[in-house]
């Protein structure tokens, strides 16, 4: 298989890309999905989402403290 960067992937092989997707290859070609959730129910006016892309992961603080999470009510991915 060949991904969008140029690089070649061998049959039933699987990586993550530097923007946090899990592909795969089969004989059918390449899959991907991302590898993390979203936050999606929080009080956007008090707090944001924040991605960590070495964690490939979410968090969501106070806009003015980001050392205070916030509560997240559902996710998704």
């Amino acid at each position: 298989c060949l991904d969008g960067e140029g690089k070649v992937h061998e049959f039933d092989s699987k990586w993550r890309t530097e923007d946090c997707n899990d592909c795969s290859c089969s004989r059918d070609g390449i899959g991907c999905c991302t590898s993390y959730m979203t936050p999606v129910d929080y009080d956007e006016e008090k707090c944001e989402s924040i991605f960590n892309k070495e964690t490939c992961s979410y968090k969501v603080v106070e806009k003015d403290d980001h050392s205070k999470e916030c509560p997240v009510h559902s996710w998704v991915g």
